[in-house]
């Protein structure tokens, strides 16, 4: 694992580290052949739906097991081939499962490409949330709620042409400018100004653990070791609702999901505490495999929060909206609006500002550390490069793209906020972002810019928060491009593979989504996730959509009233005060980053997190030594997850089977 007491800015030890990681980097091959062409057909035809279903059905994706399951199957049926799988071709595969089995929403639970954007849009319209703002959605977001396409579900209505095109365009410009200004990022952090990027060989080891199975059987043990574990509870958490749900109608569930909700509970001696606990394995797991610091901190933060501070809120006046017998989720939404929200985009400024202060310390150490050095562009031999040039065109060609597809949907929008957006802001945050990515594995983000800024325009229609408005953060994609490297695969192989994943994941997503959404009503008994977080999600949605739209009650917009200037400036003040106090005490980085993101978590799934990483730290790491356990735990995870997700995959098959035969009742 990287090491958790990172610095800024960079010292010369952590320097040498990055320069000796560079020195052992291999040759770089191509990664794109014709096995991982059929992988990624294998993957669009079996993983996607099975993602799909999944995360309606427990929030979550198939990401982790579709790339581990797609490694086992290829890599052992390539082995008896006598054409084993080089670690090159390993990676794409990764790349690949991993871009096809995204999960686009966590919080709506929506995975399976694109199109399941559409599906949302079709629900919300039609939604009571939806009801004040209903006639001005636009025929080129949704189709109106009395249309046949609609009514009937069926996507391949003529009326989902215009949202179809309009997604297509805008998924394709989305991958050329991510693509284009990631990699002229990665370029200058990386090759230019050579930041460590800590978490990348972290990320590239645990995409080519596999190709050494044959020489290191321990790898074998462990992971086998994780699948048993995760095929056993994945009966349990996801076999018996999925299965019951296709055969009865309506879901069984063992365990509570996501959680066990106690808040109702504990509400006549502690009103507003949200108290839950998760009963998903996975979430001790993730504690064995994440920096302890990060765990810690972030469960600290939450109980602060949501459990302890709460109830004083609600006695100080400062929750109004709060009602009792609110569940969990209810209670969330309500605090957030009256007091967390204002906070934690006062906490997200400080992060930010604490982003820049180091980065100029980092650029003023590195000059002095390199006054001398003659810094290129010119990458190194046989990676496979492409021109910076060619990936900057390629970047504003999209964002032109962008900006003029947007004046004509919205014609009547300032057209230099679009402007002032995709060619100013977007590459100026996001060469922030990069940069902090590299330096400690976190970028930065500056929140409700866009919500803000619409405001301010004085615009006052619904239809502009549809449009594809080029406000985007492209740092992350640097340490991508990072893991590359470091796995020796050619930078030519992620083009080659985006280029054939494009079309595939825009058909694969249309079929099964159509055909899903055709079959069922959405959401519903067989669907617990998505029964419970969509409502919720969507009076969410309506709230910020009607930021713009004046009332004519005189109440003002409930967005706009939970925008509180003074709670703002004290979680900023907040922020600082807490990073300035964690130098000061040397309390690691990572910790303060852990505390700054969980103070809007559930308690439920971080304390079993810290459970696991607690258990991890006292017991597993002294047993099997630091460095083996933090070799041990990413397989063993790796295991779990490709175990629930065989589990998942048969009951899904099961379920779409079953489906295709004859409609649920509904």
């Amino acid at each position: 694992m990287a090491d958790n007491d990172v610095q800024l800015p960079p010292d010369e030890a952590s320097e040498a580290t990055a320069e000796e990681t560079r020195k052992a980097e291999p040759q770089f091959e191509e990664g794109f052949t014709l096995k991982t062409l059929l992988g990624a057909i294998f993957i669009a035809l079996f993983m996607l739906p099975g993602g799909m279903y999944l995360g309606l059905v427990a929030g979550q994706g198939i990401g982790d097991a579709a790339e581990w399951v797609t490694i086992v199957l290829f890599a052992e049926v390539a082995r008896r081939s006598y054409s084993p799988l080089r670690k090159q071709e390993i990676y794409i595969l990764f790349y690949i499962a991993a871009s096809l089995t995204a999960v686009v929403s966590v919080e709506r639970g929506l995975a399976g490409g694109p199109f399941s954007q559409l599906i949302w849009n079709a629900y919300f319209s039609n939604s009571p949330a939806a009801a004040p703002i209903q006639g001005q959605i636009p025929d080129w977001a949704t189709p109106a709620i009395t249309s046949p396409a609609v009514v009937r579900r069926e996507l391949w209505h003529p009326d989902w042409f215009k949202p179809i095109a309009l997604l297509v365009v805008s998924e394709l410009c989305g991958r050329l400018s991510w693509m284009g200004m990631g990699y002229a990022l990665f370029r200058l952090t990386s090759d230019v100004e050579k930041l460590p990027f800590p978490y990348a060989p972290v990320a590239a080891s645990g995409a080519t653990a596999l190709s050494e199975a044959g020489t290191e059987s321990w790898r074998w043990g462990i992971f086998s070791t994780g699948t048993v574990v995760g095929l056993l509870f994945g009966v349990l958490y996801i076999g018996i609702p999925v299965l019951s749900g296709t055969l009865l109608g309506e879901s069984i569930t063992l365990f509570p999901i996501p959680f066990a909700d106690f808040t109702t509970s504990v509400e006549n001696f502690a009103p507003a505490a949200i108290v839950g606990i998760s009963f998903s394995l996975g979430n001790l797991l993730v504690g064995f495999v994440l920096p302890f610091e990060i765990v810690a901190g972030a469960a600290v933060a939450s109980v602060i929060g949501m459990i302890l501070a709460n109830p004083i809120l609600h006695k100080m006046g400062m929750l109004p909206s709060y009602r009792r017998g609110s569940d969990a989720l209810t209670t969330k939404l309500s605090v957030d609006m009256d007091f967390w929200l204002s906070v934690g985009i006062g906490i997200n400024f400080a992060i930010a500002l604490i982003g820049i202060y180091l980065i100029a310390g980092a650029v003023r150490t590195a000059r002095k550390h390199r006054a001398e050095s003659r810094f290129s562009l010119a990458p190194p031999a046989g990676r496979g490069d492409v021109p910076v040039w060619t990936a900057l065109a390629a970047w504003a060609v999209s964002t032109l793209v962008q900006i003029v597809l947007c004046k004509v949907l919205v014609p009547n929008f300032p057209i230099w906020i679009l402007v002032f957006f995709g060619l100013v802001w977007s590459p100026f945050n996001s060469y922030i972002s990069a940069r902090m990515i590299g330096l400690t594995g976190r970028g930065v983000s500056f929140p409700y810019l866009k919500e803000g800024s619409i405001v301010a325009s004085g615009y006052q229609q619904v239809d502009i928060w549809y449009a594809p408005v080029p406000l985007v953060d492209h740092g992350w994609v640097a340490q991508r491009f990072r893991e590359v490297e470091l796995t020796g695969t050619k930078m030519s192989s992620i083009l080659k593979a985006e280029a054939v994943m494009f079309p595939l994941f825009m058909v694969s997503s249309f079929v099964f989504w159509g055909f899903f959404w055709n079959s069922n009503a959405l959401p519903n008994a067989a669907f617990p996730y998505a029964q419970q977080f969509w409502p919720i999600q969507a009076q969410l949605a309506a709230v910020i959509q009607q930021t713009n739209v004046p009332r004519g009650d005189g109440t003002g917009n409930h967005f706009m009233n939970a925008i509180k200037p003074m709670y703002i400036a004290g979680g900023t003040i907040f922020g600082v005060a807490a990073f300035m106090a964690c130098q000061f005490l040397k309390i690691p980085l990572l910790a303060f980053y852990g505390f700054a993101g969980g103070l809007g978590l559930y308690p439920a799934n971080t304390l079993p997190q810290l459970l696991g990483a607690w258990y991890g730290k006292k017991f597993l790491a002294k047993r099997f030594g630091a460095e083996t356990w933090s070799r041990y735990a990413p397989v063993l995870l790796a295991g779990f997850f490709c175990g629930t997700g065989l589990v998942a995959l048969l009951s899904i098959s099961i379920a779409l089977i079953g489906k295709a035969v004859a409609k649920l009742p509904y």
